[in-house]
């Protein structure tokens, strides 16, 4: 089975590992802050928390923002769950914006339309999560400029992105947004095995994401409540979360960043492959705008089928009986059992379920070869044909 994403692991990778394993330090030690440093400078950021997951980095990124109960958070329908789930831990309310159809991200004139409307009845966000689906970065010049307009905050759930760039500059960077997310999963572009980063330039939001990763504690005198009772001293000042990222994971990212860019290089070859050899068939390739490079986490094609015989669902299944293993991202989030008990139904964003009911993830991973990416096109052709 061609996988459609897979890790790179080498032996640097594997020595940083084994070097941590050695040392005296598993978690809490001196690689976490390295790793963090590494992002930040990677991104042009000026600061980077580390933690255990990007669902994790989404969390206590909007409740630095000051998400809280009554408060609302909108992001885009295709993307995984965590992009919204994160409102719902913090006792905010969802909604969500129709994506663009060329690109597939959140569409920057169907959120400035709701964004009217919203006005007009006093249930503007506080908080608009912004998804680089596929590692394109979103309009965000465009976000940034509702944003000012209308007063909400915004997150880059950048979890597909990083090693992208947007108008020539990394995607991190925070210049169109208060925070942003990486993930570092073991599909992802650079894998810390599980883990995510938050970036931001704001030092106040940095602490406050620092202290709720672990626990609400700190053992800073300045934040303390009275003069610590001996150097043993802590202050438990917040209501925070076990969030830490673990020094084995660290090590692991810092190794892999190192190989970030040609990870990058190599999704960009591959793709431009693919549009050459998926030329012929009838599928749309993905559409790249002229103020992103992409991260390349994922390569979807959309099916025209009004040109097969077949339906979605039998090419997906023709495919995996072939030995390659496509996947679909993602099941738009209104559409879930939860959220619909939440009031959301299908029809309410009819961009998202028309990309849903074409949409394929083809193999796109580094390690991929030609010859595998000519065994995907031989299996899609007979799937399509």
């Amino acid at each position: 089975m061609i996988s459609y994403g897979k890790q790179d692991i080498n032996q640097q990778d594997i020595d940083a590992v084994i070097e941590v394993l050695q040392s005296d330090f598993l978690t809490q030690g001196p690689k976490v802050p390295v790793f963090e440093t590494t992002i930040a400078d990677y991104c042009g950021a000026n600061y980077g928390v580390a933690v255990n997951s990007a669902t994790s980095a989404l969390h206590i990124a909007c409740l630095a923002l000051g998400l809280d109960q009554g408060g609302r958070l909108w992001t885009t329908p295709i993307t995984f769950v965590a992009s919204a789930n994160c409102a719902l831990y913090c006792g905010a309310e969802v909604d969500f914006v129709d994506i663009d159809p060329i690109t597939y991200n959140l569409s920057v004139e169907a959120l400035e339309a709701k964004l009217i409307v919203a006005a007009s009845v006093n249930k503007l966000p506080d908080v608009l999560v912004a998804v680089h689906l596929c590692g394109q970065p979103c309009d965000m010049a465009g976000i940034r400029r509702l944003s000012l307009q209308y007063g909400f905050k915004v997150i880059e759930d950048a979890s597909h992105a990083i090693g992208g760039r947007y108008q020539d500059q990394p995607i991190g960077n925070c210049a169109n947004s208060d925070i942003t997310i990486f993930s570092f999963h073991p599909v992802k572009i650079v894998t810390t095995a599980e883990g995510g980063v938050a970036t931001t330039n704001d030092k106040g939001l940095a602490d406050r994401m620092t202290l709720y990763r672990s626990h609400g504690i700190t053992r800073d005198p300045e934040l303390m409540t009275q003069e610590p009772d001996g150097p043993w001293y802590y202050q438990q000042i917040e209501l925070g979360f076990n969030y830490r990222m673990t020094e084995l994971q660290a090590a692991l990212g810092v190794s892999q960043m190192a190989r970030l860019d040609e990870f990058v290089s190599r999704r960009h070859a591959l793709a431009s492959r693919y549009d050459q050899i998926l030329e012929s068939l009838p599928v749309t390739i993905p559409s790249q705008h002229k103020d992103s490079y992409s991260g390349l986490h994922l390569y979807v094609i959309r099916l025209q089928l009004d040109k097969i015989e077949s339906s979605h669902k039998q090419v997906f299944e023709s495919l995996r009986e072939q030995g390659i293993g496509v996947n679909l991202h993602y099941i738009p989030i209104h559409t879930q059992p939860y959220y619909q008990q939440l009031g959301f139904k299908v029809g309410d964003f009819p961009e998202a379920e028309r990309y849903y009911s074409e949409a394929l993830s083809l193999p796109m991973y580094s390690l991929l070869t030609e010859d595998q990416q000519d065994k995907v096109y031989t299996a899609l052709e007979q799937a399509v044909k």
